[in-house]
């Protein structure tokens, strides 16, 4: 894979190869992808408001947070397993929201059995508003599919 792919696909890198599913409105627009990290962007919009002063519910900074860590690892089958994080600043319906997220060891690509740690910190311009450690687990097969499917 390229250091950086972009656009070939309208929702962002050509690089993405997990949670082709994801929503981009509720968690994020990859804009880079490379080995053992990513960067996602996120705008938050009005039906992300917790109240009638524009507060965003945390649970759409988290899943920008997640989101940006599958991309890190960027695995088909990763999963979030166990997540460290803090919130440190509040968020409002109308600003944008950037995560990076970095494998703690980008030495060689994620894969079946393996459970690596990411870290992820979400800023609004220059200010961290979220940041934590996330550790996923890639399975030989996909979560969901029946235990004999799986052996």
């Amino acid at each position: 894979m390229a250091e950086t792919e972009t656009a070939a696909r309208p929702d962002g890198p050509a690089a993405v190869r997990t949670h082709l599913g994801i929503d981009a409105a509720l968690s994020g627009r990859p804009v880079e992808v490379a080995q053992g990290r990513s960067r996602v962007e996120l705008t938050l919009t009005q039906p992300m408001a917790a109240d009638d002063h524009g507060l965003v519910h945390g649970g759409f900074t988290f899943s920008l947070a997640d989101y940006a860590a599958m991309l890190a690892v960027n695995h088909p089958n990763v999963v979030l397993a166990a997540a460290e994080v803090r919130f440190l600043r509040p968020t409002r319906v109308g600003e944008r929201l950037v995560a990076d997220a970095v494998l703690d060891d980008v030495s060689a690509p994620p894969g079946p059995g393996d459970k690596p740690w990411v870290t992820v910190k979400v800023r609004r311009g220059d200010e961290t508003v979220f940041e934590g450690r996330l550790r996923c687990y890639v399975p030989a097969q996909h979560v969901l599919e029946p235990r004999e499917a799986r052996r």
